[in-house]
């Protein structure tokens, strides 16, 4: 039988080129400017949250993860109660997760470049705009004398326990201990969970998830932003990479068994066609879908500025126990 996709592959591939083995990003429609967006279906009525980095940290809704989406306020407009970090209006990268019946929000306070950082909480019972409560900081800081950066919180749940997962180059990822309600930590001590000895050890933004024994841990590596006035080496910009563990609390190794304590670290989503600089990810529990990766990226058809950065989402596939988008 005649195979075109075939022979096009092969000549392309004699050529140097390379044929993309990763999805496109799903549909987006409406406000799709995302910047290390969190995703969470509201479980009343299915109503899609979306919440971006910067200012208030902004609320866009939508009846389909493919929009349109409509932006409906901030979650904290008047800023954030932490005074430590430097500033207190600019908040970043939200995660926000369900615990009991209130919806949590965890959020981090600093400048570009410092170590002086801290991560707060805000609290709703709906997610709707003007329902939030600001709880301030949750015992989870930085400053010059701490190995790790205190930002980009993610928060899991192993059983009837919450552990959070935080960091930015320096030591990169740590994780520590939470209390029951998942509002403060437990007062054990941080324990790094991925590093890269290499470079500048540019790795951030973790998210862990469950999947059939395993908890895969995520985070975005390389350079993040400004790629309209200094775009990186090929290679260098943002990525989303992955290792997984038995436990949730370390041992995180990846494809080849290499220890991600040490380097390790397998790709999961990296720039291809026009995607280009994908990061700042997280994966949700579709209600339809399953298990939804989402990102946001610079589509180079429409511009590498920041301002110009898309939500994407991919539906999770699955190949020898690894998530494939």
């Amino acid at each position: 039988m005649f195979k075109p996709l075939v022979i096009v592959s092969s000549l392309l591939a004699v050529f140097g080129q390379s044929v993309s083995a990763y999805s496109n990003p799903g549909a987006c429609t409406g406000a799709c400017w995302a910047h290390d967006p969190s995703v969470i279906q509201r479980s009343s009525d299915g109503l899609y949250f979306k919440f971006n980095t910067g200012s208030g940290m902004e609320i866009v809704t939508s009846s389909s993860l493919s929009g349109p989406w409509t932006i409906k306020g901030s979650v904290l407009p008047g800023g954030t109660s932490i005074t430590t970090a430097g500033q207190k209006t600019d908040m970043w990268a939200p995660d926000v997760h369900k615990v009991g019946d209130i919806y949590h929000l965890y959020y981090s306070v600093s400048t570009f470049g410092s170590q002086n950082s801290a991560i707060g909480l805000a609290t709703s019972s709906t997610m709707d705009a003007g329902s939030w409560t600001d709880k301030g900081a949750i015992g989870v800081t930085s400053s010059s004398s701490k190995p790790y950066n205190a930002i980009d919180a993610n928060l899991i749940q192993v059983g009837t326990s919450y552990l959070l997962s935080f960091g930015s180059f320096w030591g990169d990822i740590y994780q520590v201990a939470m209390n029951s309600a998942a509002t403060k930590t437990a007062g054990t001590a941080a324990y790094q969970i991925e590093y890269n000895p290499s470079g500048s050890h540019a790795c951030e933004g973790s998210f862990i998830f469950y999947n059939a024994g395993y908890y895969y841990l995520t985070w975005s590596q390389g350079i993040c932003c400004g790629y309209d006035t200094s775009k990186p080496a090929a290679g260098a910009e943002y990525k989303i990479m992955m290792c997984r563990s038995s436990s949730a609390t370390g041992g995180f190794v990846d494809k080849n068994g290499a220890d991600c304590k040490n380097g390790g670290g397998s790709v999961l989503l990296e720039s291809h066609g026009t995607v280009y600089g994908p990061g700042g990810q997280g994966v949700f529990t579709d209600s339809s879908l399953g298990l939804v990766l989402y990102y946001h990226y610079a589509n180079t058809n429409v511009g590498l500025g920041d301002g110009a950065y898309l939500f994407g989402w991919n539906k999770l596939t699955w190949s020898n126990g690894w998530p494939v988008v």
